[in-house]
């Protein structure tokens, strides 16, 4: 396998790269183009869940999380490209909810940055109590506490 990709590292920065592709069209693809401010967020946190809820990609869970937590303290371009997407990923969170904040949606004082570090946040804790502790509850506890981060989302 390596042979094809020339060296581990190579394989591992295509698997990752693959992952986030599937990523794109299983979360942020289904959310719907009409949707607008508090609607758009919600449909995101919607398919979000259901994504952690039904194994990610493959069984075992989201593969972005877990190569999130492998590679945090490991230096070089895997970990590299694993904060790049992570990165992008809580900047369209803060997007969506800058735009329900535009949109009257949410308050004028509402911190974008802030609700996409609790949506993560949530993402990340669900995703350890559906795989880890195999809780039947999380998606649903996941759920209702990304509606309550995201000002009713």
């Amino acid at each position: 396998m390596y042979g094809h990709f020339g060296s581990k590292e190579a394989l591992q920065l295509a698997t990752f790269d693959a992952a986030v592709e599937q990523f794109r069209q299983l979360v942020p693809a289904r959310v719907p183009r009409t949707a607008t401010g508090i609607e758009r967020l919600r449909h995101l946190c919607d398919a979000w869940i259901d994504y952690l809820e039904h194994g990610g990609i493959a069984e075992g869970g989201c593969f972005l999380t877990a190569a999130a937590t492998e590679f945090d303290g490991r230096p070089g371009p895997v970990r590299d490209a694993v904060a790049q997407a992570a990165g992008r990923w809580l900047a369209y969170l803060e997007h969506l909810a800058a735009a329900a904040v535009e949109t009257g949606d949410l308050p004028p004082d509402t911190d974008p940055a802030q609700i996409a570090f609790e949506l993560n946040g949530i993402a990340m804790s669900a995703n350890q109590a559906i795989q880890l502790q195999r809780d039947d509850a999380a998606p649903q506890r996941a759920r209702r506490a990304m509606h309550r981060a995201a000002g009713g989302c």
